[in-house]
């Protein structure tokens, strides 16, 4: 099968211009539907009000309904006497309809009522129409309501109703129907344990429903679709002929052999646009069949997201003849050198937080297929085509995924990796208010580094000092001299070698490492698991060059039990936490301690606070020792130095 190529590539404004301007214009049909139904709904006409409201003259105040002129007079010295039970005053509530002949309403509370409630006696006077509310007071019959293009809020909706408007005419939802295709998904239901050996749980189509969704469209997914081009074509054809709105492909719009999306629509209708100049992204493919518009979205999750939100999200707000919004934006220094392609506008992933006087951006790592990245995320940051890229302390543009107060509530976590990090992080969200945790694991070295340029609230460290055996301390009078960093024990944890169930390879000791055919997965240099591995091969006069797989290396626990997991490798060492998590067997090698180094300046601010506290209650503590291979006898101790 011949390869499609990419030719030639837009810009992601050539392409938004060109799709849009082909079906901008395009809007749905109307349609009346209840007012109560109505919430986010778009106005198809302007609304007027049917009735007043109130519809009468209505007490503002529980008390007397009078005429104001017969309090005029009234003073401390001259107080006045009204009488109730000729009428001349007359009980009544907020809300309820003033007698014919009062204007004023006295509030209970500066009334003396005698006794038997035949009289009442004020002291000041009230003007006409105090504390009444009068007719048309809130709405005016005929009055204007709602214009053309308004998304209706629920206040509005209680105005509708309020105004006598029991339906209202608005734009129907854009009718969008998403085709999965691939011949490797199969549907989670299908599959509840594991999906087969090769066969990948298809979830990107309920992911593209829910933005639709979001944008006010209504959605339906067909069955996935298998690699086949005569049945891919005539899917296509009959959704086109449905009354489908706008019809997404997702995957097979890439320049595989197997990806038939972009020759089906260019012979069914018309391309005009194959290949974006952004990443993720890069292969989705703009199209019309029929005079509507027919997109293919990539497979990978992020690419899809990208794609659907930069390039259909808006036009299905056009549909409605809505306006989108810009997204709010910070400014915020960046934590680490981003290098870019130039010629491809690219969108990564952030973490952002505030520290001090000044937001930081933390980039996540780039993988169209990561989807973690954007449920991690609560920023984005796009670097221009013409850009090679951001550098490490430059002041970027950060648009937010979350609400501000949100982000600025994010306490930026790095360093060394920890399982009982997320125990933290659940905890914290529990708070009132909820401090997000995000944490990036960069090794207890990158941790002290990222402390020194001021680039995270806190860091996690278990740095062993070969010299005295004492962790942490040395290390942060060597690489944080002059600063006030403060050291809290989180736990003390077993580290070992993680294996596969039962041990096949007899893996005892570090000399086990050297027997043949052992394949040995590493840390990251930098990290503590690192320098606790060289610190034995020293001590035990070993070659590390000797170890195959030395120079291979993961950033986190989880991943070097994954790695064993899936048999790449026969051993390597980590937590037992993680080899507890993935069902694996793990040989001890040492207990050691792992802290939270906090700066000095930050220690009493709200969400370290709300650190320390969370990591002294019990639940913290029986969590993390529910995991295995932890300790918390010293869990919220400040380390003397």
């Amino acid at each position: 099968m011949q390869r499609k190529i990419y030719l030639d590539m837009h810009s992601r404004e050539e392409a938004q211009r060109l799709f849009w301007s082909r079906f901008g214009q395009r809007t749905t049909e109307a349609e009346t539907i209840p007012s109560r139904l109505a919430r986010g709904r778009v106005t198809a006409a302007p609304v007027t009000a049917r009735f007043s409201s109130p519809s009468f003259h209505s007490a503002a105040m529980d008390g007397l309904a009078v005429r104001a002129e017969d309090t005029f007079g009234a003073s401390d010295d001259t107080p006045r006497t009204l009488r109730i039970d000729t009428g001349e005053a007359v009980p009544v509530n907020t809300g309820y309809p003033l007698p014919p002949d009062k204007n004023a309403v006295i509030m209970i509370e500066n009334v003396l009522l005698a006794d038997d409630g035949a009289t009442g006696v004020i002291r000041a006077p009230v003007y006409p129409w105090q504390h009444v509310r009068k007719v048309g007071e809130d709405i005016v019959a005929t009055e204007l309501l709602f214009p053309t293009g308004h998304q209706l809020r629920p206040a509005d909706i209680g105005a509708l109703l309020t105004g006598g408007c029991a339906t209202v005419r608005v734009r129907k939802r854009p009718k969008v129907v998403i085709i999965p295709t691939g011949s490797e998904l199969v549907r989670l239901e299908d599959y509840p344990d594991a999906p087969p050996a090769g066969k990948t749980i298809e979830s990107n189509a309920t992911v593209l429903a829910g933005l639709a969704e979001q944008a006010g469209a209504e959605v339906a997914i067909t069955p996935i679709i298998s690699d086949d081009f005569a049945t891919i074509s005539r899917h296509l054809q009959a959704t086109v002929a449905s009354e489908a709105d706008l019809v997404i492909i997702n995957a097979g719009s890439s320049a595989g052999s197997a990806d038939y999306t972009v020759r089906i629509i260019e012979q069914l209708g018309e391309i005009l646009v194959h290949g974006i100049t952004i990443m993720p992204g890069k292969p989705t493919i703009l199209g019309v069949i029929d005079h509507k518009p027919v997109v293919g979205i990539p497979g990978y999750p992020v690419s899809a997201i990208i794609a659907m939100e930069q390039l259909v999200v808006p036009l299905l707000a056009r549909m409605q003849g809505v306006h989108v919004d810009p997204p709010a934006t910070v400014q915020a220094v960046l934590a680490k050198d981003l290098p870019s392609r130039s010629g491809i506008e690219e969108f990564r992933r952030m973490i952002v937080g505030r520290i001090d006087d000044r937001f930081v951006a933390v980039p996540l790592k780039q993988g169209a297929g990561a989807i973690t990245t954007l449920t991690r995320a609560n920023g984005m940051l796009r670097i221009a085509a013409a850009s090679e890229g951001e550098i490490h302390g430059r002041e970027v543009t950060i648009e937010l995924l979350v609400p501000r107060p949100q982000a600025e509530r994010t306490i930026l976590c790095t360093g060394s990796h920890d399982l009982c990090l997320d125990v933290l992080g659940d905890l914290l969200r529990k708070q009132d208010p909820a401090y997000p945790l995000a944490s990036t694991h960069v090794g207890s070295l990158g941790g002290l580094m990222a402390l020194k340029q001021g680039m995270c609230h806190l860091a996690g460290s278990h740095l062993l000092d070969p010299m005295d055996g004492s962790y942490n301390t040395s290390y942060i009078r060597k690489h944080l001299a002059g600063r006030d960093i403060r050291a809290v024990t989180l736990v003390h944890r077993e580290q070992g070698f993680i294996v596969p169930k039962g041990n096949p390879k007899n893996i005892a000791s570090i000399h086990d490492l050297f027997g043949e055919g052992i394949r040995f997965i590493n840390r990251q240099a930098g990290s503590g698991t690192r320098v606790l591995l060289d610190y034995e091969l020293e001590r035990h006069h070993l070659d590390p060059d000797a170890i195959l797989g030395y120079d291979q290396d993961e950033y986190t626990h989880m991943a070097v039990a994954v790695a064993v997991l899936s048999g790449k490798v026969d051993t390597g060492l980590g937590i037992k936490s993680a080899a507890n998590a993935l069902g694996l067997d793990f040989v001890p090698l040492v207990e050691e301690r792992y802290d939270l180094l906090l700066p000095g300046e930050l220690f009493d601010t709200p969400m370290i606070q709300a650190v320390l506290t969370v990591i002294n209650t019990a639940d913290f503590r029986q969590a993390v020792e529910a995991l295995g291979g932890y300790s918390t006898r010293e869990t919220g101790r400040l380390v003397e130095r």
